[in-house]
């Protein structure tokens, strides 16, 4: 792609600092009552213990614009990824993944030196079987187990690897029962529990389930999610679960020990399971751009902001058209979406779709670390611990997967 869309996607990574600062993690295991330890501590380190605060959500309007389609019409998905850990400079030329449908996908990984540099963040792309069917997924490690000497990374990693087998090697003849995204999360969360290597851990989860016949399946639970964008308008999003400000819905291997100490102290260790996340299904049409993404872009950007993003990046590469009717999708959005052949220069990013996840990371980062630019999360502390005065960013691990929807034929 031409080198004006590519500055267009990474003009955000040029306004964020060059060492995001760092961390400590706070002590999970009493209740947390003051914001400032949360101020204090790393931005992943979301509580694994149940408090008595209220769930807070946050929603904006949803605007929907689908028109009847033909039942047998063919999807393909171009997909890509872009990620940064959070006490990591974001390069946009290297922390990028373009996903090829034809690639074979192993079973986990044992190697922490082959994961994608996004720290406790986690994605999955993959294929289901030899269909136009894609499952991608998102896993967001509660950074509260750093306390107990366990890298929240293990369970967020090995969880997407083992959902994205299970979806590569998914045979319907084989499986009694329906496969789905809470199913899928169920598969991935049995294997995860079955490791050996992981004692312990937990994650937040957000899986979907794109067809070839344009129809979506999202399973999301805790706080990482997605939304739905057609035509310069916010059509779908997903609602987070949360058990009290700062404290999702999470999947978890908990030892023993640590059931018995917080018994005794009085607490009550947390551990959802997939049956409790929220499924919901949505129809798909030509030239949607769906966003799967943690909490580390929903704490620093609204859905209004990624549209913004979007649709930039869109309109620019001429992906979506202005017209007199309004935006309309651009007749050559198949070829934008086209999987990297290989040959493109080290420093080209070659797709729509990676433009796409590359631009909202870039924003996400920039303003994770923007002490002037109140995100979600400053406002919902803000409205709920006005004396704490929580001003800027959310500094966090980024993870985002971006898929733009293209009808066979148009």
């Amino acid at each position: 792609m031409a080198s004006p869309f590519r500055r267009t996607a990474v003009a955000a990574c040029r306004t964020q600092a060059s060492h995001p600062p760092a961390f400590t993690i706070s002590q999970n295991v009493t209740i947390i009552t003051s914001l400032s330890s949360i101020r204090q501590s790393s931005s992943s380190s979301r509580r694994t213990t149940l408090t008595p605060k209220s769930p807070i959500r946050i929603s904006s309007r949803t605007f929907s614009t689908s028109p009847p389609r033909s039942s047998n019409s063919k999807y393909t998905y171009g997909i890509a990824a872009s990620f940064t850990a959070k006490d990591h400079r974001y390069n946009p030329d290297t922390n990028v993944f373009a996903f090829n449908p034809y690639n074979r996908i192993i079973a986990r990984r044992k190697d922490k030196r082959t994961r994608p540099d996004s720290g406790q963040d986690a994605f999955f792309v993959s294929q289901i079987q030899h269909t136009p069917d894609i499952a991608v997924g998102i896993a967001d490690g509660v950074g509260g187990w750093v306390d107990s000497g366990v890298d929240p990374a293990d369970f967020s990693h090995g969880f997407c690897d083992y959902m994205a087998h299970a979806a590569y090697t998914h045979s319907p003849s084989e499986s009694e029962h329906p496969f789905n995204a809470r199913s899928l999360m169920q598969k991935g969360y049995e294997e995860i529990c079955r490791d050996p290597s992981v004692k312990a851990g937990g994650s937040t989860a957000c899986v979907g389930i794109a067809k070839g016949d344009g129809t979506l399946e999202v399973a999301n639970l805790g706080d990482s999610g997605f939304v739905q964008l057609r035509l310069n308008a916010i059509h779908e999003y997903s609602e987070p679960q949360t058990h009290a400000f700062n404290t999702p819905y999470q999947l978890a291997v908990v030892p023993e020990k640590v059931l018995k100490q917080a018994a005794a102290f009085g607490g009550q260790q947390l551990c959802d399971f997939p049956k409790d996340a929220n499924v919901s299904q949505h129809k798909l049409r030509h030239g949607d751009v769906l966003v799967f993404a943690s909490d580390g872009v929903w704490d620093n950007l609204s859905h209004q902001d990624i549209l913004k993003v979007v649709s930039r990046i869109m309109l620019g590469a001429r992906a979506w058209e202005h017209s007199n009717e309004g935006v309309s999708v651009g007749k050559s959005l198949g070829n934008f979406i086209l999987a990297d052949d290989g040959k493109s220069g080290a420093e080209e990013i070659p797709s729509l779709q990676s433009f796409l996840a590359v631009g909202i990371t870039g924003e996400a980062k920039a303003a994770s670390v923007n002490t002037r630019r109140d995100g979600p999360f400053a406002r919902e502390v803000q409205k709920y611990y006005p004396h704490e005065n929580w001003r800027g960013g959310k500094v966090d691990d980024i993870c985002v997967v971006v898929a733009v929807v293209c009808e066979e034929g148009k």
